[in-house]
C-alpha cells in the first residue's frame, strides 16, 4: 500500500507487522479472516471499524474480530504495530 513501509515477522501461530506511516496515507476497507489487533504507537490514525470510525492516539490498542470490515488513514506520520493470528499467509511473500 502506498505510503505504507513495514517490517514483518512471523511466527508459527502469528504475524508482526511494524508499520511506518506517512500523513495522508490510506488503507482502503478490507476484511481477513485473522484476528488482529492494532496499537498505535506514534501519532493520529484515523481508524473505521464495522462503519465505526474514531481517532486513536499512541498508546491506543483496537481489537479487530475475523472477517469484519475495517481501514484507515494517517492524520499525521504514524507507527502502528499490527498482530495477526494465525499468520498473514499474503505476507509472507
Amino acid at each position: 500500500m502506498p505510503g505504507l513501509h513495514g517490517k514483518l515477522v512471523h511466527t508459527e501461530h502469528m504475524t508482526m507487522a511494524f508499520w511506518t506511516v506517512e500523513k495522508g496515507s490510506e488503507v482502503p476497507e478490507h476484511a481477513h479472516m485473522n484476528e488482529q489487533i492494532m496499537h498505535v504507537m506514534e501519532g493520529e490514525f484515523q481508524f473505521t471499524l464495522n462503519s465505526n470510525t474514531q481517532i486513536y492516539y499512541p498508546g491506543d490498542i483496537v481489537v479487530i474480530a475475523p472477517h469484519i470490515k475495517h481501514s484507515g488513514v494517517a492524520l499525521t506520520p504514524c507507527k502502528l504495530l499490527d498482530v495477526f493470528s494465525p499468520v498473514r499467509e499474503e505476507y509472507k511473500q
